[in-house]
């Protein structure tokens, strides 16, 4: 179990990965980076707020890549997840930059709508369970 400096800290007690024997289980993961900034966030001189759902989920998709690669494993791993949008609206574009990650030979999949995720910027949220032999 590990809470990794290089990544954005947990908002709570929790850690960013656990293994339970050749099973491997990443904790709900953003776009958020180690800085507190986001990933797919723009804010313009006006304060005006772009938030890009293609941006975010590589974002995500690439954060859980790296958690795993600490445990030597990596997102083709990945047999389960379960992501969280907080508007399904967003469901095209999160789904067209899922696809170039995952095929149909990928992980099984669970896309549920949320009402909120722990910041107004954040689009998406996905926890991720991996399987690699010790």
């Amino acid at each position: 179990m590990a809470v990794l400096k290089d990544k954005a800290k947990p908002r709570g007690n929790y850690p960013h990965i656990k293994r339970v024997g050749d099973f491997i289980f990443v904790s709900g993961t953003s776009s958020r980076r180690a800085d507190n900034t986001f990933a797919g966030v723009e804010v313009d001189e006006m304060g005006t707020t772009k938030l890009d759902i293609k941006a975010q989920t590589a974002a995500v998709l690439e954060n859980i890549n790296a958690i795993l690669e600490t445990e030597g494993a990596s997102i083709k791993d990945v047999v389960d997840v379960t992501c969280f949008l907080v508007n399904m609206n967003d469901f095209g574009g999160y789904n067209e930059t899922y696809g170039e990650f995952f095929d149909f030979d990928g992980p099984t999949r669970t896309t549920v709508a949320v009402h909120q995720l722990p910041h107004p910027h954040l689009l998406i949220e996905i926890k991720a369970m991996a399987h690699k032999p010790l």
